[in-house]
């Protein structure tokens, strides 16, 4: 079994509120639920309006599925217009 972690920084333009800031964060999530079958969740920087931490994860019995998962949502990331990536992490187990 191979698990697949990823911790992302992320950078919200036009927030300019919490509010704003959890409904970006909140669509992004709920989307990567859906499209990637992973665990995903805000795990730092909950207080401020314009900067997130979130980690996914995601289980296989195959490395290369694993990181083509990784991969995918970084990819999927990376075209939202409403977030830059500022630093990722990734970690297999």
């Amino acid at each position: 079994m191979i698990v697949g972690c990823c911790e992302i920084e992320l950078y919200i333009y036009e927030s300019y509120s919490l509010k704003n800031k959890r409904m970006v964060i909140k669509s992004i999530i709920e989307r990567m639920k859906r499209r990637y079958n992973i665990s995903i969740s805000e795990v730092g920087d909950n207080d401020i309006w314009n900067k997130s931490f979130v980690a996914f994860c995601t289980v296989s019995n195959n490395l290369v599925h694993v990181d083509k998962i990784i991969q995918e949502c970084l990819d999927f990331l990376e075209l939202d217009d409403r977030i830059e990536i500022l630093n990722s992490v990734t970690n297999y187990y």
